[in-house]
């Protein structure tokens, strides 16, 4: 049951009526959590017990780490909750990935070890980073622990089950005591969010994977300009295909009067790697920043240990996002990247800053070649594969097919021309709906939506992981 489909707005506009009908606040997040476990079950019935687990251990590490005043048993609770918690992460998301890794270095010696037939299941990384910062928050006392109910609804709520944004507790438990009011306001703005990220989603995102999954699937057929092209319509389609299903759940929650925390903010503007990081996947970096980065010493044990606290923060990040070398490539290259330019901030721009119209715009071209040439990694199956895409980007392999895309121009044109209104409003775009103006272009737009909408919709590429 995916955003864009047509089962998903059924099952959203009976979520709706049944909050609008019922009078009572707890009757109402009941339906809410039988509505997001019903939600996660369509995906896959036989995980909505691991995931009722992983609540009921966080829970009762949660509790006991606040009801205890010994520190050492306070620690215990909160170290069994971490490991439990990263041995389900790693037992269905990597344990075929480091048996295939030793498999490699044992064949020679005429040993291996047989893999298993694992299901990953839906939005597993997400749910663990959640409940992870659930039992880290209480140890620390930055919350209380809550009822069970309302930490399974952090858990399980609908809108952000699958592929996030990654909640924070505090942000989110105390939107769980006030009443859950469907108001006219907040349908008609959350709305609008909605059909904005499908419009990301479905005239951007999934038009893009027509050009960008035959290039990839073959590489070498494809002339160096195609393969560029390529590339970067994977960069739009990426940004497109995630900030979309981010504005789907913010949308959807914001119909129920409940907010969610954006996730993007225009990224691609980005004039540097740190600038591109506090603008892609706010949530995730947020997260690792607050729960890892600072966990292993931050920057106060001096330069040296920040760097590379900073290197082992983006590898993690990287291997999070999927079991593969790839990956972890893909965050060391993003780690090494900041380091540079944190060394060089310190040491260049504090002491003279530069606002030159060109030099913002050579920073801005070299940070986005960048994130172009580093996704090449995220989106290959192999180093294999991707030494191939690299090699037809910067010559090595020349010839091949030309193939101009038509729509990856229309598209450009209109991804430039958002952010061009984005940064004015530094908000979601909106429209009047009780003028014509505000009408037509609604109706405009979900006729283009019909219209534009592929034979085939592409999944979330986020779903993954």
């Amino acid at each position: 049951m995916i955003f864009s489909s047509w089962e998903y707005l059924l099952f959203f506009a009976i979520m709706l009526i049944l909050l609008s009908t019922i009078k009572i606040h707890a009757l109402k997040k009941a339906v809410l959590l039988i509505g997001s476990y019903y939600f996660y079950s369509v995906w896959d019935y036989r995980f909505v017990l691991l995931v009722l687990v992983m609540t009921l251990i966080n829970h009762v590490s949660a509790v006991s780490i606040d009801r205890s005043t010994v520190e050492a048993v306070r620690k215990r609770w909160l170290i069994f909750s971490v490991i439990a918690n990263l041995t389900i992460l790693g037992f269905f998301k990597y344990f075929n990935f480091f048996i295939d890794s030793a498999n490699g270095l044992l064949d020679q010696f005429g040993m291996t070890f047989p893999l298993l037939s694992i299901v990953l299941p839906v939005g597993i990384s997400f749910i663990t980073f959640e409940v992870m910062s659930y039992t880290i928050d209480v140890y620390k006392r930055d919350i209380k622990p809550s009822s069970i109910w309302d930490f399974s609804l952090l858990i399980v709520f609908f809108p952000h089950l699958i592929a996030g944004p990654i909640l924070k507790p505090r942000h989110f438990l105390p939107q769980m005591a006030r009443d859950i009011v469907i108001k006219r306001s907040n349908l008609i703005e959350g709305g609008q969010i909605f059909i904005f990220g499908l419009v990301k989603k479905i005239i951007i995102a999934d038009h893009m994977a027509m050009f960008v999954d035959p290039v990839f699937a073959s590489p070498g057929e494809y002339s160096p300009l195609t393969v560029w092209l390529a590339v970067i319509a994977y960069a739009v389609q990426i940004y497109c295909d995630f900030s979309g299903y981010s504005d789907m759940a913010i949308g959807s929650a914001k119909c129920m009067g409940i907010d969610i925390p954006r996730n993007f903010n225009m990224p691609y503007l980005s004039r540097s790697v740190t600038e591109f990081w506090r603008r892609w996947h706010i949530s995730l970096s947020s997260w690792l920043r607050e729960y890892l980065y600072f966990s292993l010493g931050g920057n106060r044990k001096g330069a040296i240990r920040a760097n590379i606290n900073l290197i082992l923060v983006m590898l993690l990040g990287g291997l999070w996002h999927g079991a593969s070398w790839n990956f972890v490539l893909w965050g060391l290259l993003h780690g090494l990247a900041l380091v540079i330019h944190k060394l060089y901030f310190n040491h260049v721009l504090k002491k003279r800053e530069i606002n030159h119209w060109l030099y913002r715009t050579a920073a801005w071209a070299l940070t986005f070649v960048f994130v172009c040439v580093t996704w090449v990694f995220f989106r290959s199956q192999s180093f294999e594969h991707s030494w191939l895409v690299l090699r037809k980007m910067f010559l090595i392999d020349t010839g091949g097919l030309m193939w101009f895309y038509p729509y990856l121009g229309f598209v450009l044109v209109l991804v430039l021309a958002g952010h061009m209104v984005g940064v004015r409003l530094k908000t979601y775009p909106s429209v009047n709906l009780t003028t014509f103006g505000g009408l037509f272009i609604l109706f405009f737009v979900l006729f283009a939506l019909l219209l534009l909408m592929p034979t085939a919709s592409t999944p979330f590429i986020y779903f993954q992981f």
